[in-house]
């Protein structure tokens, strides 16, 4: 399975359950059957999951697992800088990124919301999937929190991770410690990228 297609997916299952979700999830569903690939069983498998949950009961399940929990922030930038200064600087410098490769992120949405960043690999490949892995600490640490609490969305984070290119942290603690403590993810890989001005389309929405 490509990976803009698992991107694509992740990103629509990834934002909040509101009244399209039916639709979105059987869009998903019917795209990833057609497709053979251990990221394509795991997409599979968490909109089989969750086909029969009651919206109402999904929609409230997703704010008690990524809006009440540190622990399980969609928000990337978060598990690097935290709660600090530093952290607008980097909000800052993703918004230019997008720009700079003729996409225009949304205004009412930070620009380090996860599936946001995924609709933009989608999008732009090449780039997207660079900034993904510049960001690759940040969404382990996230990867580990959903399998500790036992959330179906550990699938679909899963799926992201295996389209990263190189080693995944070995456990949790390697994964904080890199995100905590390595070159801030942020400064990664973003000003070697080439500017790609062009035609510039509208971010996801969540």
């Amino acid at each position: 399975m490509t990976a803009p297609v698992v991107h694509q997916a992740a990103s629509l299952l990834l934002c909040y359950p509101g009244d399209d979700w039916p639709w979105r999830l059987e869009t998903v569903h019917g795209a990833v059957r057609q497709v053979r690939g251990a990221e394509s069983a795991l997409l599979a498998r968490f909109c089989t999951a969750l086909r029969t949950t009651d919206p109402l009961a999904l929609a409230a399940q997703y704010v008690a697992t990524f809006d009440r929990s540190r622990r399980r922030s969609l928000y990337l930038t978060y598990y690097t800088d935290g709660d600090t200064r530093r952290r607008g600087a980097s909000l800052a410098r993703l918004k230019d990124h997008y720009r700079d490769h003729g996409w225009l992120p949304p205004e009412d949405e930070l620009p380090d919301f996860l599936p946001l960043m995924l609709e933009f690999a989608a999008r732009t490949p090449e780039p997207g999937l660079r900034l993904l892995a510049a960001h690759r600490p940040a969404v382990e640490v996230l990867r580990y929190a959903l399998v500790a609490h036992r959330s179906p969305y550990a699938d679909v984070l899963q799926a992201v991770c295996d389209t990263l290119p190189g080693p995944a942290p070995a456990s949790r603690e390697e994964a904080i410690a890199i995100a905590r403590n390595g070159p801030p993810a942020e400064t990664v890989g973003l000003d070697p990228f080439p500017a790609q001005h062009g035609h510039v389309t509208q971010g996801t929405r969540r």
